[in-house]
């Protein structure tokens, strides 16, 4: 008969590590889907709210929307002609400074 009272055993063994990837893919996978599902169901409720309210205000004409006023049109029309005018003066008129190099 053995007795074994006071006797110390070794418990400082190395233990086995094992990493489990297979578990941790699915963890990512599922939190992927997840957030793909939120993402869509997010997207869908912005478009049915959008496509429900009106973008452009409504008006009793509309074409006043399109109409443009013939007197500020010929005003921006000569404008444009002005500096048109003024441009070709500048490029044909000679240059007030004599080159110091020549």
């Amino acid at each position: 008969m053995k007795i074994n009272l006071f006797k110390k055993e070794n418990s400082f063994k190395k233990k086995e590590f094992t990493f489990h990837t297979n578990f941790y893919w699915k963890i990512i996978l599922l939190c992927a889907f997840v957030m793909i599902s939120f993402s869509f169901v997010f997207g869908y409720y912005l478009f049915i709210q959008t496509s429900q309210e009106s973008i452009l205000p409504t008006t009793n004409n509309d074409m006043e929307l399109f109409l443009i006023k013939k007197n500020n049109l010929e005003k921006v029309l000569n404008s444009f002609s002005e500096r048109e005018k003024k441009s070709i003066e500048i490029l044909n008129s000679s240059v007030p400074v004599v080159d110091p190099s020549l």
